[in-house]
């Protein structure tokens, strides 16, 4: 097992852990903004107003996103598989 191979391998698991966790990262993103935005208009500023919406945008966004993040995440295991048997075998 070589360094570039290594570097490649943890190049590829950063990048497949930034696909993944996206989606539900930018939609907590852009909830919390819009929960701000009502926040600073009505000048409620009740801390834990902000965090309710975003728990159920993430979960409503695992049931959209969740079979392409399982996707996604096995693709990645069964490539480290097949890369570690390569090498091993």
């Amino acid at each position: 097992m070589t360094s570039e191979f290594v570097l490649a391998m943890a190049e590829n698991a950063i990048y497949t852990l930034l696909i993944v966790t996206g989606p539900l990262l930018i939609l907590a993103i852009a909830v919390g903004l819009l929960v701000s935005i009502f926040q600073a208009t009505t000048q409620i500023q009740e801390q834990t107003l902000a965090f309710v919406p975003k728990i159920i945008a993430v979960l409503v966004g695992l049931v959209f996103f969740g079979p392409w993040m399982l996707t996604n995440m096995v693709e990645f295991t069964l490539d480290i598989f097949q890369n570690l048997n390569r090498f091993t075998g």
